[in-house]
């Protein structure tokens, strides 16, 4: 995939005007979180692992976002949604027995772990609890399609654009405090963010496209 943001790195703003000191620590922790499991065990952790890695395939060449590690963090700190889906138990809860519930029903299909099957199998599985068509006794009532959406996306997907390499990838500023954003309109841009390569557009252009508009 190609670098739509060459060289831009949205962790240069932090020492800049862009980022106060509260920013700085939130950010400071979140690139410092455990890359081991604090929360779900080993095996639970292997598993939320071979998942993220189907619904965030991350791209070759950058250093990947810890994106289990931040899962974990958030179990470890219980930090809840403040609601719940129907038949959806506590955050907590649903991670153990949506991980369990995954790995029963890929035992019981292919007789293997969920981490030890090949993509394609993780896939099937995963599209068919997007679906709701799993149902193994491990689930304990909790619907497989609830989870996938109310756990399995939002978490992940949430996490993985928490961190900075992910901003990065995508050209985001950063927080809006304290300096805020002002150029709001469609295809505007403030001066200090980044600007988007466009193959195929003119060198005129470009240069164009590098100050405000």
């Amino acid at each position: 995939m190609a670098d739509r943001y060459p060289g831009y790195d949205v962790l240069a703003k932090r020492h800049g005007p862009s980022w106060n000191a509260q920013t700085r620590r939130v950010i400071e922790e979140r690139l410092a979180v455990s890359r081991e499991p604090r929360f779900l065990s080993a095996e639970e952790f292997a598993t939320l692992e071979a998942i993220t890695s189907r619904i965030v395939p991350q791209p070759a060449g950058r250093p990947a976002v810890p994106v289990a590690a931040l899962v974990d963090d958030k179990l470890v700190r219980d930090e809840g949604d403040g609601y719940r889906a129907e038949r959806m138990p506590r955050h907590r809860e649903s991670w153990k027995r949506g991980l369990a519930a995954l790995d029963a029903e890929s035992r019981e299909t292919y007789g293997r772990a969920f981490r030890a099957l090949s993509p394609a199998q993780q896939d099937e599985l995963l599209t068919k609890a997007q679906a709701g068509e799993l149902r193994s006794p491990a689930w304990g009532g909790m619907p497989s399609h609830t989870f996938f959406s109310q756990r399995l996306l939002y978490d992940v997907v949430g996490a993985y654009w928490s961190h900075p390499t992910a901003w990065s990838e995508m050209g985001f500023g950063g927080p809006a405090s304290p300096r805020g954003y002002v150029r709001l309109d469609y295809d505007e841009r403030d001066p200090w963010e980044a600007a988007e390569d466009r193959p195929g557009e003119s060198q005129a252009a470009r240069r164009h496209n590098r100050h405000v508009r």
